[in-house]
């Protein structure tokens, strides 16, 4: 079983992006592979309970880490109590720690 990071820094308005990367989760997650979602830069803005994103809600069920990064949502000012449920905050240090364990990595 491999470990795969993927990490999405676009919008889900501006861009299909999201939708990508989040088949592409649950393609590998199916298989059977740990995998891992990080949202960085604007990617963070559907971490939000409020933009009601059925993709994440979808990879969230697949047993999907999806991971916001902390520094991202301060600057948009999104707070923890305002982010989906199952969605969780974490340092881009996590990227680092996670590229030195060998998983594989994409940058969307």
């Amino acid at each position: 079983m491999s470990k795969y990071l993927l990490i999405e820094s676009r919008d889900p308005w501006s861009s299909t992006d999201l939708r990508g990367v989040t088949a592409l989760a649950g393609q590998l997650r199916r298989a059977g592979h740990e995998v891992a979602l990080f949202l960085v830069q604007n990617g963070v803005l559907a971490a939000r309970a409020e933009a009601h994103s059925p993709e994440l809600r979808d990879a969230i069920g697949l047993q999907i880490d999806v991971l916001a990064d902390d520094f991202s949502l301060r600057e948009r000012g999104i707070a923890a109590a305002q982010m989906a449920s199952g969605v969780r905050s974490a340092a881009i240090s996590l990227v680092v720690e996670r590229l030195a364990l060998g998983w594989k990595t994409i940058w969307h």
